[in-house]
């Protein structure tokens, strides 16, 4: 039994007082003597003995009725301890896309929210999470109109940093009493996450019907001429085998082909569409089929007419160079140092230091000034080089240091396999191939360079001196290095030119941090927006250059399909956004198994069973009109025997 108002009994000392007045009321009778009276003096005593009794008896029901109005006034009640503390509930509703399907009594959202608003207490707080808002100290008025807000989102929320920010809201509540119920379907793997719990929660886990799902997992195209592209579409069948399932390809919304196809199960298989004579694609590609989820059976991309990489190389013209940058993506200018057009240098994307002897102060100039508004620069030093103007170049580009030339015969023995410039280059890690020899290099001092290719002594032989320079150590003429016989040269030259300036993607995703990079110049007070379908604007984040712009993109785009990129509305190219493809795999946690071995998680069965739960923990059974009843029940019981109990 626990009090509401315990300060109260400290009253019950004040019993004292009519026990005191009543012993004095019991005083002994002063004798008197009579002769004849025998009689009397029996019938005396036993008046004496009746009298006492009766203030016995009338002390008692006096002493209960006190008591019995103290103990109501402390308001004395049966449940736990802090139970008559305020009341706060913490619900994370998980609201990403894999929630939008349906299970034996709807759709699983839907039904979620109507059971929270079926089951909650309106008397409690509530602190509200989804993935896309976080609502603190809110009551069930303005509970209820969150949870109608509610829509199916993308973007996803780490179940620990829902934890996280929940057990950290906790500490602030210290006289509250809170419970903490997770609603989601679980997707993916929590396991690691839920075993370094130390903090009371909740679980509902919300399950589909089906377990079977076909989706669009990537897209990607395949160019056979400037006019022909091949588009190849990644099916991804989880489930058992099917067949004839429709796919269809749109351009603009306009049907272009469209064919069906049989895939295994758990098979992942590749669709070809032709795309034919078009300079600009707005493709959907959508499957017609009735899975667990529909979200995924569309994927958007954009086509977008390639602008070609300007790059430029300085110093004598050699042959690689050409090969290299021979593809439709480049437009390759070949110039000795002395015909520089200095004026011309920032409408480059790439240039190439192609083994100057020295470089002047003024050309040095204007390389800073092409890599601070984003240019790329690759150099590539001669046999024999001014060492002093390379280290005033570098010192000026804050790249490092540069020592003099150090003859030995070596050979490239290391690949940086997860370096960006070799993503998707090479399948497997290769560690026996034909390694490239050289005859002397320059080594560079530079702390915060990373290592592209590395020499057998471990010295870097291709390295990226910063975000934006490339460094070769050592001169790629025959006479000192086999290195362009190599079959590296090609992928590791081509992706630096390519990654000298992004082409938009086919498609970006959701959620996703990314970067666009727009072929571009903005005047003073110009902007780039992403306008969407329904002609809504956005200004991301962006970051402006002498002939181009980056855009940043993480949580700003909510919907999937098309966005145009524009100045003052004026559109300039076009791309696509497709919802993240892990929403779309049926890799969901067994809860039970997590539960029966970790004793802050408890398992409920669906959202009325939690809700019942804490309206059982928090229910109280008031004592006070009991004690009220033993106290007027006192008082009658004093009348009585006042009126009717006569010595």
């Amino acid at each position: 039994m626990h009090f509401k108002n315990p300060e109260v009994l400290y009253f019950l000392f004040l019993l004292i007082i009519p026990i005191l007045i009543h012993l004095f009321q019991l005083q002994k009778y002063a004798k008197t003597t009579f002769t004849n009276v025998a009689f009397l003096k029996k019938l005396q005593q036993q008046n004496r003995k009746s009298s006492r009794l009766k203030k016995w008896l009338i002390l008692c029901t006096r002493l209960l009725l006190l008591s019995a109005i103290l103990f109501a006034f402390s308001q004395p009640y049966f449940g736990k301890k802090n139970t008559l503390n305020k009341n706060h509930t913490f619900i994370y509703l998980d609201n990403s896309l894999s929630l939008d399907t349906n299970d034996d009594k709807g759709n699983l959202l839907k039904k979620s929210i109507e059971e929270i608003i079926e089951n909650a207490s309106k008397k409690n707080t509530y602190t509200f999470i989804t993935n896309n808002s976080f609502s603190k100290k809110i009551d069930y008025n303005e509970l209820k109109n969150e949870l109608l807000k509610i829509k199916i989102t993308p973007l996803q929320l780490n179940i620990n940093s829902v934890l996280l920010s929940i057990f950290q809201e906790k500490k602030t509540k210290i006289k509250t009493l809170n419970d903490v119920v997770l609603i989601s379907d679980f997707q993916g793997n929590y396991k690691n996450k839920f075993t370094n719990v130390k903090d009371y929660f909740s679980v509902v886990k919300r399950k589909s019907s089906l377990n079977y799902n076909i989706s669009i997992d990537t897209a990607y195209t395949i160019t056979k001429n400037p006019n022909n592209k091949t588009l190849i579409v990644a099916i991804k069948n989880q489930g058992n085998k099917t067949d004839k399932v429709p796919i269809a390809l749109y351009n603009n919304y306009e049907l272009v082909s469209k064919q069906t196809f049989s895939i295994a199960k758990d098979e992942t298989k590749k669709i070809e569409f032709n795309i034919s004579n078009f300079t600009s694609f707005l493709g959907t590609v959508k499957i017609t089929y009735n899975d667990i989820f529909e979200f995924d059976n569309t994927y958007y991309f954009a086509i977008n007419k390639s602008k070609k990489i300007r790059i430029l190389s300085v110093g004598n013209p050699q042959k690689f160079i050409s090969k290299i940058f021979n593809d439709a993506k480049f437009s390759l200018t070949n110039s000795p140092l002395k015909n520089i057009d200095y004026n011309g240098i920032l409408e480059h994307q790439l240039i190439v230091l192609n083994s100057l002897e020295k470089i002047p102060t003024i050309f040095a100039d204007k390389i800073i000034d092409f890599t601070k508004k984003g240019g790329t620069l690759l150099i590539i030093p001669d046999d024999n080089i001014d060492i002093d103007s390379y280290n005033n170049l570098f010192k000026k580009l804050n790249a490092g240091n540069l020592k003099p030339k150090v003859k030995d015969t070596l050979k490239v023995t290391t690949i940086n396999f997860s370096h960006p410039l070799f993503k998707n280059v090479f399948t497997k890690t290769i560690t026996n191939f034909q390694y490239p020899m050289v005859e002397s290099y320059y080594p560079v001092i530079n702390k915060t360079s990373s290592k592209i290719l590395t020499l057998e002594n471990g010295k870097p032989f291709i390295s990226l001196l910063n975000k934006n320079i490339y460094f070769v150590s050592s001169s790629l003429k025959k006479e000192n290095s086999n290195f362009i016989n190599s079959p590296l040269i090609v992928p590791t030259f081509y992706n630096i030119g390519i990654s000298s300036f992004n082409n938009s993607k086919l498609a970006y995703v959701i959620g996703k941090k990314n970067k666009i990079e727009v072929k571009t110049k903005l005047k003073k007070d110009e902007v780039l927006s992403l306008i969407n379908n329904k002609n809504k604007a956005i200004i991301p984040l962006q970051q402006s250059y002498y002939n181009k712009v980056i855009i940043s993109t993480s949580d700003e785009i909510v919907e999937n399909g098309f966005q145009t990129i524009a100045i003052k509305g004026k559109s300039i190219k076009n791309i696509a956004f497709n919802n993240p493809k892990e929403e779309s795999l049926l890799n969901f946690l067994d809860l039970k198994e997590i539960t029966k071995n970790n004793q802050y998680i408890q398992l409920h069965k669906d959202i009325p069973s939690f809700f019942n739960q804490v309206k059982k923990n928090n229910e109280v059974q008031w004592l006070w009109k009991w004690f009220l009843i033993i106290a007027i029940v006192s008082l009658l019981l004093e009348i009585l025997i006042l009126k009717f109990f006569k010595p």
